[in-house]
This record gives structure tokens, sequence and C-alpha cells, in this order.
């Protein structure tokens, strides 16, 4: 456990944002000094509080999920382990704070829209995915295949879902693979993977370790859709829509008052949502795992560190990053659709350069490049990952604006981009396509929720737009790394064959 380590990787993520956020509010935003105050007391809580994440992440969550994943698939039952699998992708979600935050936002889309029974329909629909992808490695089924179908199915689904929560179910695809989700799906599927591997006299199968995540992502997708088609047939008409709200509104208290006014529902939130994981831990461990006691200690204690990251992490961005996020993007929306011209140049570079910064922010994508370096044999490194992945998402984010600014549809960039990156995946190395699908679902995490949404939100409100207008850009940073990624593993590819000859 080096802390040292963990701390310089959270720092190299999150101080460059700030660094941009200060110098456009010294130069060109009017912050007040509260609110600058606030956001740097939010960085410094966001930096230790992705710091003790990632610790319990390393020690408590990643094993109990290879160790799961492992145990449930050496008992060579597939009933059981379609079965358990399903109740780890439903209880997981649950879990994922990313979900509470996303569904409460989409309550505000419309009083038709319940915020419990629409997280219950996402989990439901990640247990089901889940339950997909473990079944696509048990039974060693063409990745490609298995997306083809799902996403032929998923676009049918959104056809007929209403208009305003179209990019509202696409965004659900991205939150909720998120720090919770995405380690603990992960591993449960290298673990079944490298079970397999055995059974098959394999030294390795990376090629099945990977796209769990990506086939998860689908399933929140088409529940949203599900449940808007839902709500369409029992009210015989589209339904009203409302005003979004950033989910900053509620921050009446002014100045480092408002911290102490967030850390009770934090608090709740994080160990409503972190109780449901642990019961399930505990019940694996008496019924399938039985650790050693000095094991069983290492797994509760990364539980603790998760929960104080988790607060820590969640208190400085609602507190902090959020409130920033969306006055940039008010202020700048408004100099944009005033002036144009050189405003309108300034918000979407911002916007790109935010992008590019902020996925390296995000925890889960320093779980998912650890893992990929280490089970590609570090052919594949974490550098050129990460680059990968930020240039698409801040390309992603760009597009985002530009969205907002001239008011096409979601549709215009989500079909093209999809049917890319399909296509792209009958020239792509196997591996690297599950490595494109699992980037696209944890690029968009917590500080995607957070920080962009809330800038997008505030830029759609300056043009006038409501703030389902801003709905999408988390859909569209979880489809561009399938793009970037993949061609990465085209070059990889050449230049192996080159190599060779």
């Amino acid at each position: 456990m080096n802390i040292i380590e963990k701390l310089k990787e959270t720092l190299s993520s999150v101080v460059p944002i700030m660094a941009i956020v200060l110098l456009l509010a010294l130069t060109v935003v009017p912050f007040p000094l509260e609110l600058t105050m606030r956001f740097l007391t939010g960085g410094l809580m966001v930096v230790f509080g992705l710091t003790l994440f990632l610790i319990g992440i390393d020690i408590g969550i990643l094993p109990i999920g290879e160790r799961s994943g492992a145990a449930l698939t050496s008992k060579k039952n597939l009933k059981i382990l379609l079965s358990v699998s399903f109740i780890i992708g439903f209880m997981v979600t649950i879990a994922e704070p990313d979900i509470q935050v996303l569904a409460t936002q989409i309550g505000n889309l419309s009083a038709n829209v319940s915020k419990w029974p629409l997280v219950i329909m996402i989990a439901l629909g990640v247990g089901i995915f889940v339950t997909i992808g473990l079944c696509r490695t048990v039974l060693s089924l063409k990745l490609r295949r298995v997306l083809i179908i799902s996403y032929i199915i998923l676009f049918a689904l959104a056809f007929l879902c209403p208009e305003y929560l179209q990019g509202a179910a696409f965004d659900a695809g991205g939150a909720t693979t998120g720090p919770m989700t995405v380690p603990f799906i992960m591993a449960l599927g290298m673990g079944v993977a490298s079970v397999r591997a055995d059974d098959n006299k394999k030294s390795t199968d990376n090629d099945s370790a990977f796209g769990l995540t990506g086939i998860a992502s689908i399933g929140p997708i088409a529940a949203v859709c599900f449940y808007g088609i839902i709500l369409n047939v029992m009210s015989g008409h589209d339904m009203d829509q409302a005003s979004a709200s950033s989910g900053t509104e509620h921050l009446s208290p002014n100045g480092m008052k408002v911290y102490a006014y967030l850390l009770p529902a934090i608090l709740g939130d994080v160990f409503k949502s972190l109780l449901p994981l642990l019961i399930m831990f505990i019940l694996f461990q008496i019924f399938l795992l039985k650790m050693p006691p000095v094991q069983l200690r290492k797994m509760f204690n990364g539980v603790i560190y998760c929960f104080i990251g988790l607060v820590l992490f969640l208190l400085g961005a609602e507190g902090g990053f959020m409130p920033a996020g969306q006055k940039l993007g008010e202020y700048l929306g408004m100099l944009s659709s005033a002036k144009g011209g050189i405003w309108t140049v300034l918000i979407v570079a911002a916007a790109f350069v935010f992008g590019a910064i902020t996925v390296c922010a995000e925890p889960a994508v320093w779980v998912l490049t650890e893992q990929v370096e280490e089970a590609s044999g570090r052919t594949i490194k974490r550098k050129i990952m990460l680059t990968s992945l930020s240039l698409g998402v801040a390309f992603s984010i760009g597009l985002s604006i530009l969205k907002i600014i001239y008011g096409f549809s979601l549709w215009y960039i989500l079909i093209p981009g999809y049917a890319v990156a399909l296509i792209l995946t009958f020239f792509c190395p196997p591996l690297f396509t599950g490595i494109a699908f699992d980037s696209g679902g944890v690029a968009s995490g917590p500080m995607t929720s957070t920080f962009i949404l809330s800038f997008t939100l505030g830029c759609a409100s300056s043009y006038s737009f409501s703030g389902t207008n801003a709905f999408g850009v988390i859909a569209l940073v979880a489809m561009t790394p399938l793009i970037a990624i993949q061609i990465l593993g085209i070059i990889y590819k050449i230049k192996t064959k080159e190599a060779a000859s």
C-alpha cells in the first residue's frame, strides 16, 4: 500500500483542473472570493478522497471481486454463476454514488419520473447485462457479436423512448460504471476469465478478461429507455417536461458553511450505498470464500478507506467543483450567446481542455489502466491509454458544447459515432475492443457527473435552453473512447506485424 504513490497520482490529475479554473477565474470569469475558497477547499478534499478511495480499492474491493469470480466459476455450475452475477451487478449498482446523483437529476425532468423506481430499473439493467457479459466469457462468445446485437436492440428502444429522456438514458450508461461498480465488475470478470483459461489449458486469455464493463454499461441505457416507454404508455402521451437542475440549488448556505450543510446527507448516502455491498461481502465470506481472518481484516480496512474516501470526494465535488463548473458554464455561455466569435471559440476550447484533464481525475480510469497494463504484460502502457482517453473525451466535451450552442440533435453524433465504433470491431484486435468498450464506461465517472455536467448545464441555461439540452454529455464522453482506443489497437496491430516481418 503505497500512499505516497497514490497521492502523487491524484495530485497530478486534479491540480491541472484546479489551475485552469483558477486561471479563468482570475482573468475571464468574475468568481466571488467565497466561491474561489470553496473551490480550493473542495479540490483538497477531492485529492485526499481519491487517494484514500484508490487505496481502499486495492486492498479491499479488487481482491474480493477476483476471488468471487474465481470461486463461482470453479464450482462448474453455470446457473449459480449467472444467478449470483445478476445479484452482484444489481447490488453493486445500488451502491454506486453516481447513480443516486444522476437519478435525482433525471427526476427533475418530470414529476412522473421517480428516483427510486428509476434506480431499481437501472440496477436491474446492470444485473442483466453483467450476466450476459459473464455468459459471453464462460461460453467463449465473440465480444463483437454480443455488442452488435445489444446495440441494435438498444437503439430500437431509444427511438421509442420520450425524446427528452434519450440523452439522460445514454448518460445513465456512463454514470453507472463509476468508482464503485467498475473495480468490482472488472475484477469479477478477470477472475472468471482466469479460471476459464486454466480449464482450457491456456497460459493467458486476456481477450475475455475485458469487455464486461462495456457490456454492463448497455444495461442502464436500455433500462431508462424502457422506463420511459412504460411511463409513456401509462400516461398515454409524452410526459410533461420540467426544467432540470444541476443539483446545486440546494446549496443555500454561503461560504465554507456549505460543507457542514452537505456532510450529513453525504454520510448517509455513502453509508446506504456501501451497506448492501458490505452485506454481500459477508455472505460471500460465509458461504463461498471462507478467507482467513488476516485477509478478512484487510478487506474490511479497504471498505473503511473507500467509505472515508468517497465521503471526502463527494463533499469536495458537490461543495466546490459543481458550483464552480456551473459558474464557468453560465458566464462563458452568456458571453458566447451575446457576442459570439472569439467567446464561442473560448468556451469550446475550455470544454476541450477540461475534457482532456478531467478523465485523468476519474478514479475508475486509474483502476482500469493499471489492470490493463498488468493483464497485457506491460505491452499496453498506462501513459498511452491515458493519452488516447484524454483526446477522445476532450473531443466529446467540445462536441457537447457545440450541440448546446447550435441546438442540433444528439442523434447526429450518437448514431455515426456508435456505427464507427462497431465497424472498427471488425479490424481491431479483440483485446483492444474489450478495452475500448470498458474505457467508454469508466471515462465517465464522478468528475464528469459533477464538474463537466454542471459546466454544460450552466452553458445551456445561458442559451435559454432547459437543462435537458445539457444531457448527453456523459453519453458522448462514454462513446468517444470506443473509437480512440480501437484506433490505437489497429495501430498497435500494424506495428506488431511490421516488427515481425
